[in-house]
């Protein structure tokens, strides 16, 4: 039994197919209702049972009230993703104070809130996980998303404060950080956007089902943390290497990464305090450039059959070098010193 946050469209939306597909009981969380009617009906139609619930996830006692209900309909709550998020695309001193309140308290205190509603059900139970959604902008702060990066950072950080507890307390509920690269979400076309031309992930861009898979890996083998592609693994290392590096390299190209050539349409709507009344799918509008698979993520998976491979090609190697050696040792009219056993 899992609840998803955000689960009306992009990452939640493909997670929720996905689940779906497996058997497993769905809880949906979201503030759109349209995106809601559409992911139920999508579950629905493959075989799964699904609770879905309006809910905005800064309200903390509408999350919980949620979770009462999903347990209620659907039994224990085995896994509680926190994916729901909001972003302003702007520059620091044109941001409104309203409006870091508000991205805080939905991709940062919503997360908070879904984990305290979770660990009041998982706890007593002593079992369960909790997925954050994180990103790579929770170790990486870029220009024009400093609310959301800050959210991100600030989940990051509350998140080791939580496993440490549950360690200390020895407790089996289980929490995993998944972050991601640029993924094709439609975010990019509902977040409020003050930059003169439309909004875009930073390219390379990932399909939002890799995310979806992720996520249920994390959870599959009780991953502490998962840095998913070779984008994300690049910030998180690169900014801890070489920090004032990315400070300058962001400044001279972070501005136009985040933006197509077409110029932002008047009027555009946004989702920051309000949704956007349409179903949007889990994909946005960068199909034909997003990427649907990550060698690194491949990598990540597939880590024991490639160590075992890489211990029997090196054990391979030292045999042939042996045999090299002994060959040329035991050549006709040839003489070398005898060289000492090596265990």
């Amino acid at each position: 039994m899992v609840v998803i946050t955000g689960a009306s469209a992009g990452v939640g939306r493909a997670l929720t197919r996905e689940l779906a597909r497996r058997g497993a009981s769905l809880g949906l969380l979201a503030r759109g209702v349209e995106g809601l009617v559409a992911a139920r009906c999508e579950a629905e139609s493959i075989g799964a049972r699904v609770v879905t619930q309006p809910t905005d996830v800064a309200d903390a006692a509408s999350v919980d009230a949620a979770a009462a209900r999903v347990e209620e309909a659907l039994g224990p709550i085995d896994v509680w993703v926190n994916n729901a998020m909001v972003s302003v695309f702007s520059p620091i001193d044109r941001m409104t104070p309203q409006e870091f309140d508000r991205v805080t308290r939905v991709t940062y205190l919503g997360a908070v809130h879904g984990t305290l509603a979770a660990l009041r059900r998982m706890k007593p139970r002593d079992r369960g996980t909790i997925v954050q959604v994180g990103s790579a902008l929770a170790y990486r702060g870029i220009p024009l998303q400093s609310a959301y990066c800050a959210a991100k950072h600030a989940l990051q950080g509350f998140t080791e404060s939580l496993r440490a507890e549950l360690l200390h307390d020895g407790s089996h509920v289980h929490v995993s950080m998944v972050n991601f690269p640029a993924l094709n979400t439609p975010q990019f076309d509902w977040s409020r956007s003050r930059m003169p031309r439309r909004p875009q992930p930073v390219p390379p861009i990932f399909q939002p089902e890799l995310a979806a898979d992720a996520i249920l890996w994390a959870v599959e083998h009780r991953r502490r943390e998962v840095l998913v592609g070779w984008p994300t693994v690049k910030a998180v290392v690169g900014n801890s290497l070489t920090p004032w590096y990315v400070d300058r390299y962001l400044a001279q190209f972070g501005y136009d990464a985040q933006q197509t050539d077409e110029p932002v349409e008047p009027d555009r709507p946004d989702n920051l305090f309000t949704p956007v009344p349409r179903d949007y799918g889990a994909h946005g509008r960068f199909d034909a450039r997003a990427r649907s698979s990550s060698v690194e993520w491949w990598m990540i998976k597939h880590r024991g059959a490639l160590m075992g491979a890489l211990a029997l090609g090196a054990t391979a190697a030292v045999a042939a070098l042996r045999y090299a050696i002994m060959m040329r040792s035991n050549a006709p009219g040839r003489k070398i010193a005898a060289m000492p056993h090596t265990p």
